[in-house]
């Protein structure tokens, strides 16, 4: 039997992953935009906080279970930004390129590239949940100065793995499924979940 979950977010990449990651556990993810849901504010300085505001306000609007990740990349050198702020890192309106120059720029005058992307899950069975199930996880990486791959979002082109000698956009979408960030806090998840 199929059940429905909103994903809080319209984010064609996250569905996609989300997705793919959900339905073998009998879950159909829609997201929160097929329900009129608009977009969650996002005034925390934790993810953690987002996540929950946001799962809660898709969950409210829809009556649904509802899934919410905030995620982005976390650079060493910048003293972890963009954080929280890596969808709106160049301001608005949020744009993938200009976050990757601003970063890039950013980075340019530091040794240290390492980075890593963070992502923190939050499941709520409905809007009140007192006991939405959390988890999370950390993919530690190295920025580029210049993209590679045509997979991925966001940052993904400039995220070396440097173990395998790709960056995550080169990545194929299964191979990025298991290792990601958010591969690793779902199956995390999942695993609470049961």
């Amino acid at each position: 039997m199929t059940r429905t979950l909103i994903l809080a977010s319209n984010n064609a990449g996250k569905l996609r992953e989300f997705a793919s990651l959900l339905a073998p556990l009998g879950l159909n993810v829609e997201p929160q935009g097929a329900h009129d849901v608009p977009e969650a504010d996002e005034p925390h300085p934790t993810f953690v906080e987002n996540a929950l505001e946001k799962a809660r306000h898709a969950s409210r609007l829809t009556g649904l279970p509802a899934l919410a990740d905030d995620s982005g990349v976390c650079v060493n050198a910048l003293g972890g930004a963009p954080g929280v702020l890596s969808a709106r890192y160049a301001g608005e309106p949020k744009s993938d390129q200009r976050n990757n120059e601003k970063l890039i720029a950013d980075l340019a005058a530091h040794v240290d590239k390492s980075a890593y992307y963070y992502c923190v899950l939050v499941y709520v069975r409905h809007a009140d949940d007192p006991q939405p199930i959390i988890a999370d996880a950390r993919w530690h990486g190295v920025m580029l100065d210049r993209p590679r791959g045509e997979g991925g979002f966001g940052y993904d082109p400039y995220f070396l793995l440097p173990e395998l000698g790709l960056t995550a956009a080169e990545l194929a979408a299964a191979d990025k499924n298991r290792l990601s960030h958010r591969g690793q806090a779902l199956r995390l998840l999942v695993e609470k979940l049961r």
